[in-house]
């Protein structure tokens, strides 16, 4: 059943004080008619009923939520792994992309353009364009296709266009960059499909209504499997889709507390982190007001600085919206984990728990001892896998080479 219920917004696409529509007139039209059309899908019926049932033959929901006993015995929690990494495609990014290529066939849209970080939301969108024939063309920062070089492989077999950004950082903020540039060329015959909850409005309601899969399932299996409502949920957060995703139909529910871990890289006490929420301001950044990493002072006062994270799909120096409403109201607490953390995470969930989770969500594991201590011994508390983490062997085997050099 499909309940999208915006959290947090006085008008549509505000978030408090963040959200809006900060774009190029250009972009205007478009975005009034993805609005319409996106209020339309959400009241037909026949949208969901189409979105169920490729959810259930082709991504293969509802993904499980498992116990984790061994790594429960060894922090002292009872932790329930969402299986997000056992989606077809390996992660989350496809029940977005599902969603969005049913909406851009309504819309009749004949291409589709994408941005990836991690390359999760890359493969997802080359799959859901194979399927459904349509040509597809995916925005990737250079530094990003050589450390994720086989879901570039992935995308490309897919017959997808990957079009590797060596402007900037060459990371997730500057294939975003090209791919808004291209919309804006041609926005008459092409769907942006952004893959996370930011952007403009509506994208961060479209892609939060479209994860909200997630934290639905979650409740329900909970339920199944202790007889109550999780006491806690954790997820890590870059543009943040998946906690969104997770966090969004638990929100209403004021006894769970939810856990939103960011990227810390080296640590928060130097220039090289991804934690927009720990250290961000107020400020625009790909046509939404939310929290960024900019300059504080001097000639480069308000410039976005250069995330960093081991992590691709966490490298980008924003956040969305309402991720930061979330923060600014105190509903979501969030945290951050290093390099070093998030690796060490990712090893105790593989060796423990035979899960090769995406390092991503390795960050969120990490999190567990601070989230448990603030929750409270032997209590139930889901923990999104949000992708696996076959992608990343490249970069671990690069970090521990480097580590024993």
């Amino acid at each position: 059943m499909h309940e999208p219920k915006p959290v947090g917004e006085a008008t549509p696409g505000r978030y408090g004080a963040f959200g809006g529509q900060y774009v190029a007139e250009t972009l205007m039209p478009a975005l009034h008619q993805l609005t319409s059309a996106w209020s339309a899908a959400k009241a037909d019926p026949a949208y969901w009923q189409l979105y169920d049932r490729y959810l259930r033959d082709t991504v293969g929901r509802p993904s499980l939520l498992t116990e984790a006993p061994r790594l429960s015995e060894a922090l002292g929690a009872r932790l329930l792994l969402k299986r997000e990494d056992l989606n077809h495609t390996g992660s989350h990014k496809i029940n977005n992309c599902i969603g969005q290529v049913l909406l851009a066939k309504r819309l009749g849209k004949t291409r589709i353009i994408a941005e990836t970080g991690a390359g999760q939301h890359g493969v997802a969108t080359a799959t859901v364009c194979a399927m459904f024939d349509l040509p597809c063309e995916i925005y990737m920062g250079a530094r990003d296709v050589e450390r994720q070089q086989l879901n570039v492989l992935r995308m490309r077999m897919l017959g997808a266009t990957v079009h590797a950004v060596a402007a900037g950082s060459a990371t997730l903020k500057d294939a975003l960059n090209e791919a808004l540039r291209d919309w804006v060329t041609n926005v008459g015959h092409t769907h942006y499909i952004i893959g996370s909850v930011a952007g403009p409005h509506p994208y961060p309601e479209i892609v939060r209504d479209l994860q909200a899969v997630i934290g639905r399932e979650a409740l329900e299996q909970t339920r199944q499997l202790t007889g109550d409502l999780p006491d806690a949920a954790v997820a890590c957060v870059g543009g943040g889709s998946n906690a969104a995703g997770l966090f969004a139909p638990m929100v209403p529910h004021g006894e769970i507390r939810l856990f939103g871990v960011e990227a810390a890289g080296d640590g928060l006490d130097t220039d090289r982190h991804a934690a927009t929420i720990s250290r961000g301001v107020i400020g625009v950044l790909h046509g939404a007001k939310s929290l960024v990493l900019c300059e504080r002072e001097g000639a480069a006062i308000g410039q976005i600085i250069e995330p960093h994270s081991i992590s691709a799909g966490l490298d980008y120096p924003g956040v969305g919206p309402e991720h930061a409403y979330w923060h600014a109201t105190g509903r979501v607490t969030y945290l951050a984990r290093t390099d070093a953390e998030a690796l060490a995470g990712m090893s105790q969930l593989a060796r423990l728990e035979g899960i090769l989770c995406a390092l991503e969500s390795a960050h969120a594991v990490a999190a567990l001892p601070d989230v448990i201590a603030a929750v409270g011994k032997g209590k139930p508390i889901v923990v999104n896998i949000s992708g696996r983490g076959d992608k990343d062997m490249h970069t671990v085997a690069a970090h521990l080479a480097k580590e024993s050099a």
